[in-house]
């Protein structure tokens, strides 16, 4: 019987112990539920979050926009069609250049049988030269039903001459009237017929004259000398079919380098230092082929000018496989008795 409130005792111990331990297990473990809980919830957000923008990057797949190449942003931001028409308002501008700024290009003629002509002859003239003008027509150069039978044979003459700065003033409208009575002139639209223009005038006559016709030759002429028309007729007909030919007086000369000189070179220290002009036909009188011309009329807007035209057209026939011909009966101040020009 004593032994029996010992046990007793014992008892309640262990289960006043066992009750004071399992508190904090349970809180522990009701924590840990707690965390358990979060910790899913959040994964199952994630995951759902996850979700959710896997299903709009898939939607919006289809209009995301394509990787765009250089030829794509040009054509977006509207550059290509504009580079393109910037590429062909060059074109034409060449094209109108090498044309001598005519307005509308004139259509290829030759004689009236259709046959190709043998020379079309530019004489150069100005706005105060009608007397000189007149002298030629009452010489060798011949006029009205002569001067188409002239062109029947396949030679063409005309005056060359440009506009006036002012466009459409008295000196303009002068020329006209004089062209409509004499039907002789070439006119050149695009041409400022000036003196510090001068030099370009040979561009102007070769791109127009080898424009509207087709010729074997085209032949520059001044106004201050005479011509022997049939002599010249007579040499070029015995030339047929010669391309590649630069005719005229061969020479070469000093580049004056002083302003205020006559014959002044702006551009003298392009020649070196021996001041010495290449070789080139005299000015009064020299003549091209047709495929010579033609190099003229399409590379127009690139030819460099100097300060005197038969300078520039001499430099522009170094850069192509012209044949130079030195024939002194081109030589205009000489004394040969066969020349065919004379000083006026």
């Amino acid at each position: 019987m004593e032994g029996l409130p010992t046990t007793m005792k014992s008892e309640r111990r262990w289960r006043s112990k066992s009750t004071q331990t399992s508190k904090p297990s349970l809180l522990m473990a009701f924590f840990s539920c707690l965390a358990w809980l979060y910790v899913a919830g959040r994964l199952w957000q994630d995951a759902e979050n996850r979700t959710l923008l896997a299903s709009l990057l898939q939607k919006n797949s289809a209009r995301r926009p394509k990787v765009l190449t250089v030829e794509d942003r040009l054509q977006d931001l509207g550059c290509k069609d504009l580079e393109r028409r910037i590429v062909d308002a060059e074109m034409d501008l060449t094209l109108a250049k090498s044309q001598g700024y005519l307005k509308n290009q004139l259509p290829q003629s030759g004689s009236s049988s259709g046959q190709k002509l043998l020379a079309v002859i530019g004489v150069y003239t100005g706005f105060g030269s009608r007397l000189k003008r007149n002298v030629f027509r009452a010489s060798w150069m011949p006029r009205g039903d002569a001067l188409k039978k002239l062109e029947e044979r396949g030679v063409v003459i005309r005056f060359v001459i440009g506009r006036s700065a002012n466009r459409g003033d008295s000196l303009d409208r002068n020329i006209n009237e004089e062209n409509r009575l004499t039907k002789d002139f070439l006119i050149m639209e695009g041409h400022e017929e000036a003196q510090e223009e001068f030099s370009k005038k040979a561009k102007f006559f070769f791109s127009t004259s080898v424009q509207i016709w087709d010729a074997e030759f085209y032949v520059k002429v001044d106004d201050n000398i005479n011509l022997d028309l049939e002599g010249l007729i007579e040499l070029l007909d015995h030339r047929r079919g010669q391309d590649g030919a630069y005719i005229g007086c061969m020479k070469s000369g000093e580049v004056i380098s002083e302003e205020g000189r006559s014959w002044y070179e702006p551009d003298w220290w392009k020649f070196g230092d021996d001041k010495s002009y290449f070789r080139h036909a005299a000015g009064p009188l020299f003549i091209l082929s047709k495929n010579l011309a033609q190099y003229i009329y399409i590379n127009s807007a690139s030819l460099k000018t100097y300060a005197h035209d038969d300078i520039s057209v001499g430099s522009w026939m170094m850069g192509v496989q012209a044949n130079y011909t030195d024939d002194n009966r081109f030589c205009c101040s000489s004394i040969r008795q066969d020349k065919v020009c004379s000083l006026a």
